[in-house]
């Protein structure tokens, strides 16, 4: 599996990132044989959340994996805090920060996280608490590196004030070829269109010139976890384009997708959803084909999207 560094971390990561929110759906040998697909790809790097199954996730994933020390060297492990489940709020307290990151470590059984990322934005935070929650997290070795989720560039440039020399390494954002805004509003600058409203402060840019890695979520969803896009009869376009790419490669419409993604500079590191170990292989192979700039742009407009 190819490798990137993720951000400023200088941490060697695979350029797809496995995503685990499914995973407390999953029966621990059903979680176990899926785990030993991601691993034997080189699929590594697992992302979880304190929200996913109410923690349940984690806790599968961790007995399905078989953790213990020999294990834990050989991933990579991210999770993310902050969104209070049954509280309709965001909590991006100090002691939210140190309670939350203690849950996922006992139920990920490991001493540390390699990344913890903040998700979603709390409003009503204090940057210093932040700051002052990731440095007692940094001297612990509880966690070795630190990220947001679904932030704007002055959200963290206000965060990265306070953490100094301690970067921001990824930032977790929706983004797939139905859901592309932070790019197709870059082509339209300048011109009196919607898409040419900056809703996201040039977060696109503002994460390539930062190095800051951006984790596309859903890459496969349109809409708000509307459903998805690939074999939908409502993205005829998109399905026909993908097809066609398929074929040209020897691969599957799922790969395609995944290669979307991977083509575009920016060095995007999309987070794969599926808890089918087939379709996750299907993800894998993207790493191994570079689709061509022309054809970039031909998927881009099956969606819609249209070149100005």
């Amino acid at each position: 599996m190819r490798t990137m560094k993720l951000g400023k971390s200088g941490v060697d990561v695979p350029v797809i990132a496995v995503g685990c929110m499914r995973m407390a759906d999953k029966s621990v040998d059903e979680a176990k044989a899926f785990l030993d697909t991601a691993m034997n790809a080189g699929l590594n790097f697992f992302d979880h959340a304190d929200l996913y199954g109410g923690g349940k996730s984690e806790d599968v994933f961790a007995k399905a994996i078989g953790m213990n020390d020999d294990v834990r060297e050989k991933i990579i492990l991210q999770s993310k805090c902050g969104i209070c489940p049954g509280k309709v709020m965001f909590d991006f307290s100090k002691e939210h920060i140190l309670e939350s990151t203690e849950g996922c470590l006992k139920r990920l059984k490991t001493d540390y996280l390699d990344f913890l990322l903040l998700h979603r934005p709390d409003t009503l935070y204090e940057p210093e608490e932040v700051a002052e929650a990731f440095a007692i997290l940094k001297e612990s070795g509880k966690v070795k590196h630190f990220g947001v989720s679904n932030q704007n560039p002055m959200q963290i440039r206000l965060l990265q004030k306070y953490l100094g020399e301690e970067p921001v390494c990824a930032d977790q954002l929706q983004f797939s070829i139905t859901d592309c805004h932070i790019v197709k509003q870059g082509l339209y600058v300048n011109m009196r269109e919607d898409n040419a409203i900056d809703r996201d402060g040039g977060i696109l840019e503002f994460c390539r010139y930062e190095d800051i890695t951006i984790q596309a979520w859903s890459p496969f969803q349109y809409g708000f976890f509307e459903g998805v896009y690939v074999d939908n009869p409502d993205f005829p376009e998109i399905n026909a384009k993908l097809q066609e790419l398929a074929d040209k490669y020897g691969v599957t419409k799922n790969t395609i997708v995944m290669a979307w993604i991977l083509r575009h500079p920016a060095k995007m590191q999309p987070l794969t959803g599926t808890m089918n170990p087939e379709r996750l292989l299907e993800c894998a192979a993207a790493a191994d084909i570079t689709i061509t700039k022309q054809e970039w742009y031909e998927i881009f407009s099956s969606a819609g999207n249209v070149i100005p």
